[in-house]
């Protein structure tokens, strides 16, 4: 009788061969999970790979066009610059650019019209205006010899203040007596700083010129960093009937940088010679507001004087045959060296300032005394000083920096 041994060994045998078919099967299994795997894998690079190549084929594409691109664009730019460079010129400045400013003007008028007030602020944050430049003012004006010319005045014969010919009023002037604050124009090359035992003098004048106006600083011309004589382009000219009458006077005008005006008035032009006393005999004001210069200063200033808009209403322009009134007023130093072109619209802003006094007193002479303009809604060199004349005309009048290329609205 067995003990049951080969019985055991039979089930040992038989528990080998499961465990093993089990571990085949197994094995089997993870081949076919493997196999499964990498043709997953597979198949999801091959889905990426397609459009990577497409994405990698494009961008190629894209690049050379980009280069493409960018070449034409810069061949196009400096061509542009080219044509621009080349353009006639117009007051110093290329005709394309003018014709951009006299575009920005049209719609800056279209949009504030001229009837926006400047802002006011306290007078307890304004400032003496500091002084930057001094066209039409290189000596000082004999204040007893002061008239300011009139022109275009209805019925201006039955004034009277009326003469047959203003331009044969003779200012008097003498040598600047102090030489002032120092000029801050940008506009210049500025001197060289002093040294040694010159230094104290030469920081009291630093133009050598005693304030006259005869140093280096405000002579223009050569001097000039921005508006030099390098200037491409003809310089603009009055008419040879102008020039021979403007030689045989006592005094030449348009002595500064722009040279004469067009817009100045031919001898025998009659009109009003006003004294003083007849702009102050106006309501006064006062107005402390923000004076803006194009070189990107600003400072706010106390004012005090009588409105443009009040003079024009007591001394109201002729109308034209049609009824209308002309368009433009045209103003200038004394003996026509600076000169400015204003629409009417913009003379009778109730800002528009006849200015006698700055801080609480009497302007100076080297601030335009004995009377200037303060126009807030312009910049300031359309501000000008020392008014001679005022006159109404329908002609677009000449204006000094705009023949040295700036815009002729200078609206802000």
């Amino acid at each position: 009788m067995s003990d049951g041994r080969e019985e055991r060994e039979e089930q040992e045998e038989r528990r080998k061969w499961e465990k093993e078919k089990k571990d085949r099967e197994d094995d089997l299994d993870r081949d076919w999970e493997r196999d499964g795997d990498r043709e997953r894998r597979d198949s999801r690079a091959a889905e990426v790979e397609a459009p990577n190549a497409a994405v990698r084929a494009e961008s190629g594409q894209r690049t050379r066009r980009s280069f493409l691109i960018a070449a034409a664009a810069a061949v196009g730019g400096y061509g542009f610059y080219r044509w621009l460079d080349r353009s006639p010129m117009n007051m110093r400045l290329q005709e394309p650019l003018r014709h951009m400013l006299r575009f920005n003007a049209k719609v800056s008028r279209a949009i504030f019209n001229e009837r926006g007030l400047a802002p006011t602020y306290p007078v307890a944050k304004s400032v003496e205006l500091r002084t930057n430049g001094n066209y039409g003012l290189k000596m000082d004006l004999v204040p007893e010899s002061y008239r300011l010319q009139m022109v275009g005045v209805e019925d201006a014969k039955g004034l009277p203040q009326y003469v047959d010919d203003v331009t044969a009023w003779e200012y008097q002037y003498e040598v600047k007596q102090e030489a002032g604050p120092v000029e801050h124009d940008t506009k210049v090359r500025p001197k060289s700083e002093p040294t040694g035992a010159d230094d104290a003098a030469a920081k009291a004048d630093p133009n050598g010129d005693a304030g006259a106006g005869l140093g280096p600083m405000m002579m223009g011309g050569p001097a000039s960093t921005m508006v030099g004589s390098s200037a491409k382009g003809k310089a603009l000219t009055v008419s040879p009937e102008l020039e021979a009458v403007m030689k045989k006077m006592k005094r030449p005008r348009g002595q500064e940088e722009a040279g004469m005006s067009r817009s100045t008035l031919m001898p025998g032009t009659p009109g009003l010679l006003l004294k003083m006393d007849d702009v102050t005999s106006l309501p006064h004001h006062e107005l402390v507001t923000e004076f803006k210069c194009i070189e990107g200063w600003s400072q706010v200033v106390h004012w005090g004087g009588y409105r443009l808009a009040d003079l024009i209403t007591k001394y109201p322009p002729e109308k034209k045959q049609d009824g209308s009134l002309p368009k433009y007023v045209y103003m200038e130093t004394p003996d026509g060296d600076y000169y400015c072109g204003y629409s009417l619209q913009a003379c009778m802003h109730p800002q528009s300032l006849l200015a006698t006094e700055m801080a609480g007193r009497p302007l100076a002479q080297w601030h335009g005394a004995p009377m200037r303009l303060h126009m807030p809604i312009k910049y300031g060199y359309k501000q000008i000083k020392r008014i001679g004349l005022i006159a109404y005309t329908d002609m677009r009048p000449d204006d000094y920096w705009t023949k040295l290329g700036y815009d002729w609205y200078a609206g802000l």
